[in-house]
């Protein structure tokens, strides 16, 4: 296991460009196997998530050449089908959470598409039912060998559009099922679709290769399908979940750091959930300005006096993968705020780690934690912990850098699936962090 070296306790100051959004990059790279002709896509993030499954991509035949920092071109033009049986494959796709979405496209294009049950995240459990109840509700088979887990959907005489009420809004879901709709026959009817902002991207990409897909922004799609898809150039936004890290990051140490080309109109009610701590998020152009909090910060209430309570929800709401940052940030705010995770399981369950540094939090169950603010009237301690997942390991990153003393944070591979080159970016704002591996 990798780990980090923290000295902390210092302020930082300067700023800081956010990576290419993860979790867009990881729908976008899937699509590329609806075409056969050459997809451009900019902005990718280094991180060790999306390079696994460009890893993949390549295993299967994709022709892939880096173009420059974050650029590539992709052409799907002569694929190798027989790797979808091989032991590698298993290897390959059962690392990965997000390989799951190359059954989509590849049961478009192709009429089959397998996938082992994918890894990720241990933060509870997360279904895959939506994706594959779309794909028979198209008119694909579904089979599923519990023996070596793996997972199948076979269309032999191609699929049909149809309408779908989806049980829940996934987002690699639907995203999973339109890259599936696109080439199906007729016309297809998504509702409650996810409209994440990675969903939209999605969605705009496809159009841009010639699907026709209508509602992009909302939850009801409509998609008529096509009988081929061309290539596109496409950009990847700015990691929304990136850009609250840095906003916490920047409340908890007391510095003035400058996000960089953020994207404003993609942030949905990140910043407005931030202030809600009291932290100031100033918008200049398309830039994110967070000031010395040297006064501290402090929690709202609502209108009727009662105490705060935050919580995710599908977008528009609140994301889920910034709440543990919310979470951690509060531990110095001035009053008391609910942390609600509604979505996942087990996301909380770092908060001993917190507690072990002197947090004030009372775990009330595995959704639920009160944060008594400690108003910087005294430093977390500095210790040493494992990080679990990505989120849980950012927050503990940002504890440990606002902490009295030097912490040690160990399995921080977890932290490199989803952050680009943290240390060295990290460093360029003057925080006192190292790697040991």
């Amino acid at each position: 296991m990798g780990t980090f070296q923290i000295e902390g306790g210092h302020r930082l100051s300067g700023e800081i460009q956010p990576q290419g959004a993860k979790n867009e990059a990881l729908q976008i790279l899937c699509a590329v196997l609806l075409t056969d002709e050459t997809v451009t896509i900019n902005n990718i993030p280094d991180i060790v998530d999306v390079n696994k499954l460009i890893n993949l991509l390549r295993n299967l035949g994709v022709k892939i050449q880096k173009t420059g920092k974050g650029s590539y071109t992709f052409k799907s033009d002569e694929l190798n089908m027989a790797y979808l049986n091989s032991e590698q494959f298993k290897i390959d796709g059962g690392g990965l959470r997000g390989s799951i979405m190359i059954v989509g496209p590849m049961l478009g294009r192709f009429g089959k598409g397998y996938i082992p049950k994918p890894g990720g995240d241990k933060i509870g459990r997360r279904r895959l039912d939506t994706h594959f109840e779309g794909f028979m509700k198209l008119g694909a088979d579904f089979r599923y060998n519990k023996e070596e887990r793996f997972y199948g959907v076979e269309a032999p005489n191609g699929l049909k559009g149809d309408f779908m009420l989806l049980e829940e809004a996934s987002v690699t879901g639907t995203a999973n099922i339109v890259m599936a709709a696109v080439l199906a026959k007729g016309t297809t009817t998504i509702y409650n679709a996810a409209c994440e902002p990675y969903l939209q991207q999605l969605c705009k990409m496809l159009n841009s290769m010639g699907a026709k897909i209508s509602g992009v922004g909302s939850n009801l799609l409509t998609i008529e399908g096509v009988e081929k898809l061309g290539g596109c150039e496409h950009t990847v936004l700015p990691d929304m979940i990136e850009i609250g890290s840095w906003i916490g990051l920047a409340a908890m140490t007391k510095s003035d750091i400058t996000i960089k080309n953020v994207n404003w109109g993609m942030l949905g009610i990140i910043p407005t959930t931030f202030r809600k701590l009291g932290i100031t998020v100033e918008k200049q152009g398309d830039d994110i300005h967070i000031p010395a909090h040297t006064d501290g910060y402090e929690v709202q209430n609502f209108i009727d006096g009662s105490i705060m309570n935050i919580s995710d929800a599908p977008w528009p709401g609140f994301t889920p993968d910034l709440l543990s940052i919310i979470l951690v940030t509060a531990t110095q705010a001035r009053g008391s705020v609910l942390i609600h995770q509604k979505m996942f399981e087990s996301r909380l369950f770092f908060t001993d780690k917190l507690i072990d540094m002197g947090a004030k939090i009372i775990l009330c169950d595995p959704h639920r934690a009160t944060v008594i603010g400690h108003d910087f009237q005294s430093q977390l301690k500095a210790t040493t912990m494992t990080s679990p997942d990505i989120r849980a390991g950012i927050s503990l990153l940002i504890a440990a850098l606002s902490a009295k003393g030097t912490s040690t944070i160990h399995n921080i591979e977890q932290i490199d699936r989803g952050y680009e080159n943290i240390v060295e970016r990290l460093q360029g704002i003057g925080a006192k962090i190292t790697r040991l591996d």
